[in-house]
């Protein structure tokens, strides 16, 4: 199914002993303030300038620190069928959106958007 897809965030996943540190710190690095998400208040975001890329600060129950991509799309299963024919696998699902791991074993995440909000001058579409 035609849809659209793009890199829409950088996350840093950090334990809950470093999240107030590192969010801290990427506010004064990017220059842009972080704020906690109201529905999910173990992230802070920010956007940076530019064209449409954000930074999220995640504060993990557990875990070592480490960066992971968010891909934004107008259709989480479409997107999700094509990066596992490319070799990606399923981890687990939260919420409405899907945990992944790329061939190297390393995770990403895969998450809705609207039609609206990606279009050609900022995104892929896939046929």
């Amino acid at each position: 199914m035609a849809h659209y897809s793009r890199i829409s965030q950088i996350v840093i996943d950090v334990p809950g002993g470093l999240h107030a540190r590192e969010v801290e710190f990427w506010q004064a690095a990017t220059g842009s303030p972080h704020k906690r998400h109201e529905r999910f208040p173990e992230f802070h975001s920010a956007m940076l300038p530019g064209d449409d890329m954000g930074l999220l600060i995640q504060h993990l129950q557990e875990g070592e620190s480490r960066v992971h991509v968010d891909i934004h799309t107008d259709d989480v299963e479409a997107e999700v069928a094509r990066l596992e024919a490319l070799g990606a696998q399923r981890v687990q699902q939260v919420n409405h959106w899907w945990v992944m791991r790329d061939p190297a074993g390393l995770p990403f995440c895969v998450l809705p958007d609207t039609t609206e909000a990606m279009q050609a001058h900022n995104a892929q579409l896939w046929e």
